[in-house]
């Protein structure tokens, strides 16, 4: 008799930005959310980084933050139901 192997849940893996300022709370709003929900992430620092804020200024169009970028697709401000649906999260 073979014992049969259970399956593990795989939750898929998303590349995830996140333009970010250090001063910004609203970005602080998008990391919790982020940890709270277990979701691995890159953080980009524009005020550190001017090439970075270009970048996100061609992608979105927007000059604020945060701007994140979930597989290709932009998610503008901290908007956690817009996060969820772009991660198939319920909450």
């Amino acid at each position: 008799m073979v014992a049969k192997q259970k399956k593990q849940k795989k939750t898929k893996e998303h590349e995830i930005i996140i333009f970010q300022s250090h001063t910004c709370p609203w970005c602080h709003k998008v990391r919790e959310f982020f940890k709270e929900h277990d979701v691995k992430y890159k953080a980009v620092f524009v005020d550190d980084d001017q090439k970075a804020a270009e970048e996100m200024i061609e992608k979105s169009g927007q000059m604020g933050v945060p701007v994140i970028e979930i597989d290709g697709d932009i998610i503008i401000g901290y908007n956690p139901n817009a996060l969820a649906k772009a991660l198939g999260i319920k909450i």
